[in-house]
């Protein structure tokens, strides 16, 4: 199995796509040395949110690294952000715009396919099926997909990044009242500086998935990794950062599931 899936009893499934850190053995050699620390991954994500289980979400993690495969890209591979620089579904630079592997190295479009079928299927069936489910159960589904990223990355946006950056796809993957409610949220505290689909309006899995006509909100929130970890190597977890951003964490997914039950009440 390429990820993990937990099912709760909430209307809330929690995505975390980039939280992968597996390169398989066969693909190593590939690489340029670097690319195996994986240094853009979103670390420590399911340590972060530690709320879920109370709050009954439903959560899926893949396993391999986005290195392998982006599961936040669509199929096709067209850019999500036209003008600005893209990571591909199968990345070919890291986020400083230097190469991933070596000379020649670089899958070509046989082996996209492969990876495809291999890593990036699998995890969409999943996450479709459970938002299936759950809207199933409970009339409604509210898709959170969960990231992180370093603050400041030049080759892929201009200066340093605001602290919780939330996307709706400009308001076409969750209906208005939920990134009303998260924006709120937000807004109702100074420490931690926040933007509303500004540099991160929501990748694939927002764009596709969120569907406010039938009943299903996508929301992105990208946040900066000085919120809670180390930036740098070795990206060390930070507990005491973590538990001055939690409770805010928490409170903007209640406020967006308390959105979505008043929509359908």
């Amino acid at each position: 199995m390429t990820y993990t899936l937990h099912h709760g009893n909430s209307p809330l499934l929690v995505s975390m796509p980039h939280i992968g850190t597996h390169i398989p053995e066969e693909l190593r050699s590939a690489y340029v040395p670097p690319a195996w620390e994986v240094e853009d991954t979103d670390w420590h994500l399911d340590q972060l949110y530690n709320t879920l289980p109370e709050l009954g979400a439903s959560v899926l993690m893949p396993k391999t690294s986005r290195y392998v495969i982006d599961l936040n890209r669509p199929p096709d591979d067209a850019p999500m952000y036209p003008g600005a620089s893209n990571t591909e579904l199968c990345p070919t630079h890291f986020f400083t715009g230097d190469a991933l592997y070596l000379p020649g190295q670089a899958p070509g479009p046989q082996e996209c396919l492969r990876r495809r079928a291999l890593y990036w299927q699998p995890y969409h069936t999943a996450l479709a099926a459970e938002l299936q489910r759950i809207k199933a159960e409970h009339g409604y589904a509210l898709l959170w997909d969960a990231h992180s990223i370093r603050s400041q990355i030049s080759w892929l946006f201009e200066g340093t990044l605001p602290g919780l950056n939330v996307g709706t796809a400009n308001g076409d993957s969750a209906h208005e009242a939920v990134a009303g409610a998260v924006i709120q949220t937000c807004a109702s505290q100074t420490k931690v500086s926040h933007v509303l689909n500004g540099r991160f309006k929501g990748g694939y899995i927002t764009r596709h998935y969120g569907a406010p006509a039938n009943r299903v909100h996508a929301v992105q929130l990208e946040m900066c990794q000085y919120l809670y970890m180390q930036e740098s190597a070795p990206f060390a977890y930070d507990a005491a950062k973590a538990a001055a951003i939690q409770p805010l964490l928490t409170t903007m997914l209640q406020a967006a599931m308390s959105a979505c039950r008043k929509l359908y009440d």
